[in-house]
């Protein structure tokens, strides 16, 4: 069993307990690919993105999703085909985490690679980083490895606040 802090429903939320980590707007089970890690939280932060889904309804309708976008943690496990990371490791966690070999990533547009936003996916299509373990889709890709002697707690501001900052720089 899988537990955490979620969204119950526009409005509500509560600490809940699942058997599996999903894709919240599919229903479907979030499987452990070659490319994947399964990483358990150290240090989470929430973030008004937060606030807006739960209580504005600022993506729509979810139900018992596992809320966050924001962990500093540990790796539990890694598919046959990571290179960069091994279990045990300390990562920072991203709040983008695109497809890195699709399409529109290559072409430049990773974090809309698939869609509209949908290289948001913790807490948007599939389960966010408030549980006792969260999914990261393209480890190699979507992961950082905590520098020695950097304390948890300071590095989760990196995972969402300084990369928006860069992603507007670059636009701008």
């Amino acid at each position: 069993m899988i537990k955490g802090f979620a969204m119950l429903k526009i409005g509500s939320v509560g600490i809940i307990e699942k058997e599996y980590l999903e894709e919240v707007t599919t229903g479907k089970k979030l499987a452990m690919g070659p490319l994947d890690a399964i990483v358990r939280p150290i240090a989470v932060a929430p973030c008004t993105s937060d606030l807006h889904t739960c209580y504005e309804g600022g993506i729509g309708e979810r139900t018992n999703m596992f809320l966050g976008h924001e962990a500093v943690g540990e790796i539990l496990e890694v598919g046959e085909l990571v290179k960069d990371f091994k279990v045990g490791d300390k990562v920072i966690a991203p709040a983008i985490t695109p497809d890195w070999n699709a399409e529109n990533s290559q072409r430049g547009f990773a974090q809309h690679s698939g869609g509209a936003l949908s290289g948001w996916k913790f807490s948007n299509f599939k389960d966010g980083v408030f549980a006792d373990r969260f999914h990261v889709n393209d480890a190699d890709g979507n992961l950082a490895h905590l520098p020695e002697g950097v304390d948890p707690v300071d590095a989760v501001m990196l995972c969402d606040m300084i990369t928006t900052g860069f992603h507007c720089a670059e636009n701008a």
